[in-house]
């Protein structure tokens, strides 16, 4: 496995990292144990670190494999705001991944500057943890270019896990374009940079190439995650990336799996999945939830809104 550095003080890591929502409860794809056994045969594969954060409640689920294998790192986000909420957020994985040291702590989906700033107490208090010895490197998630250029810009960030795909798919204010700018400027700062929505939740995934050939020649991008919920998927990303021949048969069982967004027919209607949805992809018409699936990036962040479980990825 090609191993790359994150900007230029950041960890040496594999290429590709485990993108774990898609194994996780919010996405509902696999059972705990086969989620687990995924992620035991991608770093079997060489694969060595393991994007998670708090709201994909799968913490537990991954603890075991990564007792199994310490040397693995991990990256987990919050939504705190304040340093209490921050503090609280770290505890909590740190206790639940039996992890004394986070490897990468990022703050999630910050779109700007102002949404830094709304988060300054729990920023100060990341800082504090990297200090501390609890966290190795701190920065940010983001689907925005404003957020990317931000963080680049933030005191003491060393990550940002930007959304960025071949049609710019889910980036929230702005063109392609100007998100590959706003990398740019990010990469000149020696931020370190791994890509997420490789592939638009899927909406990309029948040119897989193009998808991944497009990531590797982003200056500045240093590495992916990837969100994968089988074996095949496990292989057949690490055949894209190393030119190995793929056969007919894993390519049509990958390829051809498609996933969406179900919607139960006893959605009341209620609206709180239209209001954390981070793309304007859902709204209410006539009482239910309707979701527009050129703009849905199969995140999976609406179910968890969901108090009565009415919307999963299938």
């Amino acid at each position: 496995m090609f191993r790359v550095r994150l900007g230029i003080n950041g960890p040496l890591v594999s290429e590709i990292c485990f993108g774990s929502l898609a194994i996780s409860p919010l996405q509902g794809r696999v059972s705990a144990d086969e989620g687990r056994d995924i992620l035991r045969y991608a770093f079997a594969k060489g694969m060595d670190w393991v994007d998670t954060a708090e709201i994909y409640d799968n913490y537990v689920q991954l603890r075991p494999v990564l007792i199994e294998y310490p040397e693995a790192k991990v990256v987990s986000k919050s939504y705190a705001v304040t340093a209490k909420e921050l503090e609280q957020s770290l505890e909590k994985a740190r206790r639940e991944l039996n992890r004394d040291v986070i490897d990468i702590f990022l703050l999630h989906e910050q779109e700007s500057h102002l949404t830094l700033k709304g988060h300054a107490g729990a920023w100060e208090a990341l800082q504090k943890a990297k200090t501390s010895g609890q966290v190795g490197y701190i920065g940010i998630s983001t689907h925005a270019i404003q957020g990317v250029r931000a963080g680049a810009l933030q005191p003491g960030l060393d990550v940002i896990h930007p959304l960025i795909n071949y049609q710019g798919l889910g980036i929230i204010d702005g063109s392609l374009e100007e998100m590959l700018e706003s990398i740019k400027f990010a990469s000149e700062l020696g931020t370190g940079m791994y890509a997420m929505k490789v592939f638009g939740g899927g909406h990309l995934a029948r040119e897989p190439e193009k998808a991944l050939e497009f990531i590797r020649g982003i200056r500045g991008i240093n590495a992916m995650a990837l969100g994968m919920s089988s074996q095949q998927e496990v292989d057949f990303n690490l055949a894209l990336l190393s030119g190995t021949e793929i056969s007919e048969e894993l390519r049509h069982a990958v390829i051809f799996r498609e996933k969406k967004l179900y919607i139960a027919d006893w959605c009341q209607g209620c609206g709180e999945c239209v209001t954390v949805c981070p793309q304007k992809a859902l709204s209410i018409k006539s009482g239910h939830a309707f979701v527009q699936n050129e703009q849905c990036v199969l995140c999976g962040y609406c179910g968890r809104a969901c108090v009565h479980f009415c919307l999963k990825i299938v």
